[in-house]
């Protein structure tokens, strides 16, 4: 079964707008929890510009003290300020992303090798806090392996490409590399640590309820799919709550 974790970041943009406390993040969370969604994500960024640190333990709050079985999902550039701000807010799950701070979303995924000096203290840091690890990578198979090397338990394919492909040739090539790499995920680290291989698969980034389907047919283990953009425009149309179980349909639920 393929979680459904709903992205409030575009919640948090619309409030910020404004200086009044509406749409609530909290609020748009538990309506969201309450339709039958699996978890919440943010990524908090250094300007505030959507997540505010604030939210980040109110939501938190909101999670433990009503919803323990959800889970909890922080991303971010591992800087010192946010590996720190993961500790105190203990999320089940931190997914590191390559983000430069003025970007306006994240756009790729990481070269893992290249950044190894800066993943593998963050990642040893945040299994020692007891919270999983997941990193943002594109479509590539070579990736997978690298990530376990460095340690993480799961990766988080960048679907930006196959979710903005608008010609059906062009979505299929994205989705063909997509399956490739999740083959790759499912194998790296075989024969090592003792005969334990394989990482987790999530994805995130543009999926959509028409090109959910396919993907979840060609990756049946995709673990968790982080969704806020498509999921706070269909909301305009249905509804917050209704949008949800829009989701949950696309993903066979």
């Amino acid at each position: 079964m393929t979680k459904l974790s709903a992205n409030l970041n575009a919640v948090a943009m619309l409030r910020n707008r404004r200086s009044v406390p509406w749409p609530s993040v909290t609020g748009i969370a538990r309506i969201a929890l309450d339709a039958g969604a699996d978890g919440i994500t943010v990524h908090p960024r250094p300007d505030e510009r959507h997540i505010r640190r604030t939210d980040v333990f109110e939501l938190q709050k909101l999670l433990r003290d009503d919803y323990p079985e959800a889970e909890y999902n922080i991303e971010g550039y591992p800087s010192e300020d946010f590996l720190t701000l993961v500790e105190r807010a203990a999320p089940d799950q931190v997914t590191f992303v390559p983000d430069d701070p003025l970007q306006a979303t994240s756009d790729h995924g990481w070269n893992v090798e290249a950044n190894r000096a800066v993943l593998l203290p963050a990642i040893e840091r945040m299994k020692a806090a007891g919270i999983r690890v997941s990193l943002f990578i594109n479509a590539d198979p070579s990736v997978p392996d690298a990530a376990w090397k460095v340690g993480a338990e799961r990766v988080e394919f960048y679907t930006g490409p196959y979710g903005g492909a608008l010609m059906p040739g062009v979505a299929a090539a994205h989705l063909a590399a997509l399956t490739e790499t999740a083959k790759a995920a499912r194998e790296a680290g075989h024969n090592e640590r003792g005969g334990k291989r394989g990482l987790g698969i999530n994805a995130g980034h543009d999926l959509t309820l028409d090109n959910l389907p396919p993907l979840v047919a060609a990756i049946p283990d995709l673990a968790e799919v982080s969704i806020g953009h498509a999921l706070t425009a269909d909301a305009l149309l249905y509804g917050y709550g209704e949008a949800v179980r829009r989701y949950l349909y696309a993903l066979g639920r």
